[in-house]
């Protein structure tokens, strides 16, 4: 039986872990194990302890291993952070011969990303958004095209240096090779946008804990994209703070009974709270916390309003909002972005993959899939390659494994 590859998604979140292992054969991709562990080493999308990450990260990835029956080496690693910023640029060249060829391309984006970044930063991601062949615009793919004179439109998301490399440091010391670091966003749209949403435009926001990711999408073009440093875990800290519950039961307490809709709730609904400090469980009507989680959702979908207008991207939302990520699992989401942005909005669940659906079938999962979707699309642009002294001593431990086997 012939050997299909095998990619990882690696997702490190503010609140859990999750590495995502796809078989990519001919017939699509095949989701063969999943592992997930309780993010304890990041805030805000930024590594603020690495052995704590490092610790999170083994056991998630142990977890995959043991559901898919391989062993992981190589990642696909996802960057999120409110350090992330995004920008559009343009460079034009002259076509060196009769018709453009992948020189002339490689050295028109080469012009459009001469521009000047500060030390601190490092480029994640070049995208290219359109190419313009003598003042014709919408070309996607200008080989082979006659003309004089060609232009290109990108997308340039940069990062902060120390976090990039915190990300590539944790996922290294974990015993694993980082192929490529992926803005996280990005990777939930190859999962849970279709190709007419990303058409015909569309805006995807993906509700982290630590962070709330925005991409908007025109042409099948990404043409902005922003990280605002406010997600759930924002939430239960409110509820932790107006309700005086632990922070881990507020975190269940949203979970089970968070709304962000207080009128929908019942006025006879109660929720149970713990108490602190020795105090007995109270009972608490539970339009209480519908009444604390609403201010705070609208503040959030208010702030990402606020910033598609900023960037001029209000009338490419033409097919509307897909929101994913855990915090879209929050009852009531649906309906307060909808008042708020007055766009139709559905909930993003990862698509186009077969095998365990039924796991991955949720909106938490949508980035760890959608890196194993972003690998297998671009499988020759590897990046990272810091372990090489770990993999020549890998290699050389197996080795001597096989010869006492032999002997």
């Amino acid at each position: 039986m012939q050997e299909h590859e095998l990619i990882v998604g690696l997702d490190i979140g503010t609140t859990k872990i999750c590495a995502v292992v796809g078989e990519v054969s001919n017939e699509g991709i095949n989701i063969i194990g999943i592992g997930t562990h309780p993010s304890i080493g990041l805030r805000k999308g930024v590594v603020v302890n690495i052995e704590s990450t490092v610790d999170s990260i083994k056991k998630a990835v142990e977890e995959a291993e043991l559901m898919a029956g391989c062993e992981i080496s190589s990642v696909y690693a996802g960057i999120a952070g409110g350090h992330i910023t995004g920008f559009n640029s343009r460079g034009i060249v002259a076509v060196k011969g009769a018709e453009v060829t992948q020189n002339d391309v490689d050295r028109v984006i080469d012009a459009a990303r001469a521009v000047a970044i500060p030390m601190d930063r490092e480029v994640i991601h070049v995208l290219p958004q359109e190419f313009i062949v003598d003042d014709e615009p919408g070309i996607q793919n200008p080989i082979g095209m006659s003309g004089v004179r060609l232009e290109a439109k990108i997308h340039i998301v940069t990062g902060a240096v120390a976090s990039a490399h915190n990300i590539v440091k944790c996922a290294n010391r974990a015993g694993l090779d980082v192929c490529d670091i992926v803005l996280e966003s990005l990777a939930s749209a190859e999962s849970v946008l279709t190709v007419e949403e990303k058409e015909l435009g569309t805006a995807l926001i993906d509700l982290g804990g630590g962070t709330s990711d925005l991409a908007i999408f025109t042409d099948n073009n990404i043409m902005h994209t922003f990280v605002l440093a406010l997600g759930g875990n924002n939430l239960t800290n409110d509820i932790a703070v107006g309700l005086r519950a632990p922070y881990t039961e507020a975190e269940k307490i949203k979970t089970k009974y968070g709304s962000c809709v207080s009128k929908n709730i019942q006025i006879d609904e109660t929720v149970e709270v713990a108490g602190m400090g020795g105090h007995k469980p109270r009972k608490i009507q539970r339009q209480i916390l519908g009444e604390i989680l609403e201010p705070r959702m609208e503040e959030l979908f208010t702030l990402i309003k606020r910033e598609i207008y900023r960037a001029g991207m209000e009338n490419n939302i033409t097919s509307g909002v897909v929101v994913t990520g855990g915090t879209a699992l929050l009852d009531g989401v649906i309906e307060i972005s909808e008042s708020i942005l007055n766009l139709p909005v559905r909930q993003g669940n990862p698509m186009g993959i077969t095998g365990l659906v039924d796991v991955v079938n949720n909106p938490m999962y949508a980035t760890g899939v959608g890196l194993v979707q972003f690998g297998a699309k671009n499988q020759s642009e590897k990046k990272f390659r810091i372990r090489d002294s770990n993999i020549f001593n890998k290699i050389f431990s197996r080795m001597k494994k096989w010869f006492k086997d032999v002997i």
